[in-house]
C-alpha cells in the first residue's frame, strides 16, 4: 500500500515513522527544507514541494497510492491538497484504478462542524477529517486521576490503556513472573498487553516474563474505577479523584469551552479566567454561560492577586487551555504553587509533554499523538474501532479487529482461537441492545459473530493479523 502524506512536521514524520514500522510504502512532501532534511533519516521517499502543486503528486506516485494524508498546519491547504490528489489520482489512473481515499487534519471548529454534519464531504470530497480536541480531552481528563500515569488511551466502550512505572513498592509482582504474579494477587493480576525495559526494546510479555522494578507497563483494564486498584498493585499512592470536582480553566478559546462542556456535564463547577475581554464578553453571551455551576472571570491568570481572589486553592483541577504552550505551562504552575492538587494541560509540542512532568504537573496531553493515532485508524479504514501507537512502550500497538463470517474461531473459546504467541488480546467488546460491552478476554470466552477484538503486537506484524481476520 502507498500513502502519501502532504506535511513533514510532528504529526506527518511521526505518522511516517508508524507506517513504515507496518511496512508500508511511505511518501512525505514538504514546502520548508529544513523539514525535509529533518525527515530524510525515515525509511522513506521525502520530496520538496508544494502539496498544493500538481506536478508534486505526480512525483509522488500518485497513480499508485491508495491513500492521501493532509497533515499541514493549514486548514486551506489541507482541503486543498485533498481535492487535487483525488482528482490528479483519477487523471493518472483514467478513472480506472482504485479509488484514492483521503484523510484531512481540520483545526477551525466550524469546519470540524461540517464535517460532523457531512456537509464537508459533499463539497469537498474529504473522506475523513482528524481534529483530535475531543480526544486530547477524554485523555486528559482520564489521565488527570493521578500523576503516576505516562499515558491514557480510551480504546471505547470503558476500555483504557494505562501506561505507567513499576515502583520499587510493588513487592507482590516485582521479580516474580507473570504467572508467579498472578497467583499472589488477589481478584486476578492486572493485564499486562506491553513491557519496556530500560535499553531494551518494547515487547509482548508473555506469563514467564518478570517485572522488575523501573520497568514500564502498558495495562489493560475497564472502567476508570478500576485505575486505583492498578495504581496500588504496581507501587503507587492513591489520591482519591473528587466525584464531582471544582476546576479552574485558563483560556476561554476552543478548548477550553470544550473542557468546560465536559466537566459540566459530569456534574463539576468550572471557573474559566480569561485575559481578553472580548473573549470573557463572548462566552458570557453564549449558551453555556446559563448553567449555574459555570463562571467566567476576565483577567489574567498569572495574576496572583487574582488567583487568590477566586479562591484558586479551592479547586481541585487546574487545567490551562491557551493557544501558547509556554504560557499554559506557567499558568498551570502557578496554580500548584497556590495549591491546586492536581494540574492539566493539552499541548502542541510534543517535546514538552515530558518535560512539564518532571516540573510536577499530573498530566498532560500531546494532540499531535492524538492526530496521530486517528489517522492510523483511518488508514486502516476496514478496522472497527481505534488504532493507537504505544507512547512510552515503543514497538507496541494496538489494534481493533472485528469478528465476521470469514473468521474461522467463531464459537471457539479464546484459548482455541489460534491468535498468535506474539500478540496479546487486551479486551473483546461485544455487541448489546444499548450498544458494545467490554468484557475482560478470558482463555475460556467463546468468540461470537459481530465481536470486536483489540489485540496488541508489533507493527510489523499488523498485516500478517489482518489477514487471519480477513480484513
Amino acid at each position: 500500500m502507498r500513502i502519501i502524506i502532504g506535511g513533514a512536521g510532528r504529526v506527518g514524520t511521526e505518522l511516517a515513522q508508524a507506517l513504515r514500522n507496518e511496512s508500508k510504502d511511505v511518501v512525505l512532501m514538504d514546502n520548508d527544507s529544513r523539514a525535509v532534511k529533518s525527515a530524510q533519516g525515515l525509511d522513506a521517499l521525502v520530496i520538496q514541494g508544494d502539496v498544493t502543486h500538481r506536478e508534486k503528486f505526480v512525483e509522488a506516485g500518485i497513480e499508485d497510492a491508495q491513500v492521501y494524508i493532509a497533515a499541514t498546519q493549514s486548514d486551506e491547504r489541507n482541503l486543498l491538497s485533498c481535492a487535487l490528489a483525488k482528482h490528479a489520482h483519477a487523471k493518472a489512473t483514467n478513472g480506472s484504478g482504485s479509488k484514492l481515499t483521503t484523510i484531512c487534519r481540520l483545526h477551525d471548529p466550524k469546519l470540524v462542524a461540517e464535517s460532523i454534519s457531512g456537509d464537508l464531504k459533499e463539497w469537498t470530497t474529504v473522506d475523513f477529517v482528524i481534529n483530535p480536541i475531543d480526544g486530547a480531552i477524554e485523555r486528559l481528563m482520564s489521565g488527570l486521576r493521578s500523576s503516576a500515569f505516562e499515558q491514557v488511551i480510551p480504546f471505547g466502550s470503558g476500555a483504557y490503556i494505562l501506561e505507567l512505572d513499576v515502583t520499587a513498592d510493588a513487592g507482590d509482582v516485582t521479580f516474580s513472573t507473570l504467572r508467579e504474579s498472578g497467583k499472589r494477587i488477589e481478584g486476578d493480576m492486572p493485564l499486562i498487553v506491553g513491557l519496556k525495559r530500560q535499553s531494551e526494546p518494547g515487547k509482548i510479555p508473555n506469563e514467564d516474563d518478570k517485572i522488575l522494578p523501573h520497568d514500564r507497563i502498558a495495562v489493560a483494564t475497564t472502567g476508570e474505577a478500576s485505575f486505583n486498584r492498578i495504581l496500588r498493585i504496581f507501587g503507587h499512592e492513591v489520591v482519591d479523584f473528587p466525584v464531582a470536582p471544582k476546576v479552574a480553566i485558563f483560556g476561554a478559546g476552543q478548548v477550553g469551552i470544550r473542557i468546560a462542556e465536559k466537566i459540566l456535564q459530569l456534574g463539576g463547577s468550572v471557573t474559566i479566567v480569561e485575559r481578553h475581554l472580548q473573549k470573557a464578553n463572548s462566552l458570557a453571551g453564549a449558551k453555556i454561560a446559563s448553567n449555574s455551576n459555570l463562571e467566567i472571570i476576565h483577567g489574567d491568570h498569572l495574576d496572583k492577586g487574582l488567583l487568590s481572589e477566586i479562591e484558586i486553592s479551592s479547586h481541585d483541577i487546574a487545567i490551562a487551555a491557551l493557544t501558547n504552550d509556554n504560557e499554559s505551562i506557567a499558568a498551570t504552575l502557578l496554580a500548584s504553587d497556590l495549591g491546586v492538587e492536581r494540574t492539566g494541560l493539552i499541548l502542541n509540542s510534543t517535546d514538552l509533554v515530558n518535560v512539564v512532568r518532571r516540573m510536577g504537573i499530573t498530566f498532560a496531553v500531546d494532540k499531535n499523538r492524538i492526530a496521530v493515532d486517528g489517522m492510523l485508524a483511518k488508514v486502516h479504514t476496514e478496522l472497527p474501532g481505534p488504532y493507537a501507537v504505544l507512547s512510552s512502550v515503543s514497538d507496541v500497538v494496538g489494534i481493533c479487529l472485528p469478528v465476521t463470517e470469514k473468521v474461522k474461531f467463531i464459537g471457539k473459546p479464546l484459548a482455541d482461537s489460534g491468535i498468535p504467541e506474539w500478540c496479546k488480546v487486551a479486551f473483546i467488546q461485544r455487541q448489546t441492545t444499548s450498544g458494545f460491552e467490554t468484557l475482560r478476554p478470558s482463555p475460556s470466552k467463546t468468540i461470537q459473530l459481530g465481536d470486536r477484538m483489540t489485540i496488541f503486537l508489533p507493527p510489523d506484524r499488523v498485516s500478517d493479523l489482518e489477514k487471519r481476520f480477513k480484513v
